[in-house]
């Protein structure tokens, strides 16, 4: 089977033009003007449409075993979910416990999308402990194709590893050229302010930021920073949230720190205020770091079509309102922590930053897509429009007017973080390897039909 794409005006982060697309064996094999469809073809028209190689989200949940329960999603909702809104690569976070064992959690990961996601997909295996046994499967897991690993510097107890593990895993990385991902906030500053609002009575979803203020997240980069800088490794500091952490980051990167950054399309978009809703309300809102005072949104923004902050990924994670969220009813810090966002990322960051005037549509296809396939591999398979990469392409209507609601969404939860939010265009035709996946806000793939992205390490 064939495809080709004609009429369509081409975007990338450094080109922009009308030309067509042909797609065959699941590559773009050639891009001009007025190709001939050859017998059996498929042929989608995107006259007055731009088109877009397929995007990317950098940090996703879905499989998820968490705070007592476990994420909505699986990869059959997940993956059609992300093609409906126009994501066509996952890289979700592999979080086993600390007690887990690395390799036999990177194995159930891996089963978890094999054979049940409808788009590709490769992980960052997280780092919950570091110790000779954990060293030798993390090399392991590394032949196997993952080049990238995840640790937290919060979640003292569960996740969060102590700075002996944090230095020696960053060497280890620096040693097989392994990109660190990293949750940056100081777990004993969150512990014992946690501990004291509950001790005075403050338990409502409000009180988590309360908990963990932005100098909580300055720090936890800060620390990162000084650790990476003594180890030489290359790190990715996930879904940063203020000023004060991305003044750390800029610092470190100015004395020579390797350092990228990402950013929540919620960060962009909604401020604490949702989190103090009332009659629970807020528990819907409730992610680590939390939502911050709306004067950081312009910082976020700017950081982006300035280059500061590289990519805008989701952080999703859905927890059902009604009865997974009240879990933290009297005691927010047992509020299972996460919005679902990745069905609206790309359409919203659109409407947004595009239409909005806040970013240009090479950075937008730039932070949404293409650094993302650099930052972890996956460039120019991935994130790119030419010969030879795969056919992910993303056919997107500007004209297109919508709103955003739990009621007709994809994803596998009773609410959306963006209940009633207007849209100012959205994908129209999303394709993977060159099969038509999602038409017009509807799934049309093939279930399982999506690989696993093997990766070399060393690509930065």
């Amino acid at each position: 089977m064939s495809l080709l794409i004609k009429n369509g005006e081409i975007v990338t982060p450094d080109a922009r033009y009308v030309a067509d697309i042909f797609c065959a064996d699941e590559q773009i094999t050639r891009i001009d003007r007025h190709l001939p469809a050859p017998p059996g073809c498929e042929v989608v028209d995107a006259a007055g449409k731009y088109v877009f190689p397929g995007f990317i989200d950098p940090h996703v949940h879905i499989y998820l075993p968490f705070m007592g329960t476990r994420a909505k999603d699986d990869y059959a909702t997940g993956s059609r979910a992300a093609l409906v809104g126009g994501t066509t690569t996952l890289i979700e976070m592999c979080c086993p416990g600390r007690t887990d064992d690395a390799l036999e959690a990177f194995e159930l990961w891996r089963a978890q999308a094999e054979g049940r996601s409808a788009c590709d997909f490769t992980f960052h295996m997280g780092v919950t402990r570091f110790d000779d046994r954990a060293e030798s499967q993390l090399r392991e897991i590394v032949r196997r194709g993952i080049s990238s690993f995840k640790i937290f510097l919060a979640y003292k107890g569960a996740f969060g590893i102590d700075d002996t593990e944090l230095y020696r895993t960053l060497r280890l990385a620096r040693e097989l050229g392994v990109i660190v991902t990293a949750h940056c906030e100081n777990e004993t500053l969150v512990a014992e302010r946690s501990r004291e609002l509950l001790a005075a009575g403050k338990t409502d979803p409000g009180q988590h930021h309360e908990s963990r203020p932005p100098t909580v997240e300055a720090e936890g980069v800060h620390h990162l920073m000084t650790f990476a800088e003594l180890t030489g490794a290359a790190t990715y500091i996930v879904h940063l949230s203020c000023r004060e952490a991305l003044a750390q980051a800029i610092a470190a990167r100015q004395r020579g720190v390797r350092v990228s950054v990402e950013t929540l399309i919620q960060y962009l978009l909604l401020d604490k205020t949702y989190a103090e809703r009332p009659d629970f309300e807020g528990a819907k809102y409730v992610m680590s770091p939390p939502l911050r005072d709306a004067r950081n949104q312009a910082v976020l923004w700017h950081g982006l079509r300035d280059g500061l902050i590289q990519t805008v990924a989701t952080d999703h994670a859905p927890f059902d309102f009604a009865t997974q969220k009240p879990l933290g009813r009297h005691d927010f810090t047992k509020i299972p922590n996460g919005i679902p966002s990745l069905e609206e990322r790309v359409n919203l960051l659109y409407t947004h930053g595009v239409r909005a005037g806040r970013l240009d549509l090479h950075t937008f296809v730039d932070v949404a897509s293409t650094q993302a396939a650099k930052t972890f591999g996956l460039f120019p398979r991935k994130g790119a429009i030419q010969p030879g990469a795969d056919a992910d392409l993303v056919v997107f209507d500007p004209a297109y007017r919508g709103a955003i609601s739990a009621r007709t969404q994809s994803m596998n939860v009773d609410y959306s973080a963006f209940e009633g939010w207007p849209l100012e265009g959205r994908a129209s035709v999303v394709t993977v390897r060159g099969q038509v996946a999602a038409r017009d806000g509807r799934f049309t793939g093939q279930p399982g039909r999506g690989r696993f992205l093997a990766r070399t390490p060393g690509h930065f």
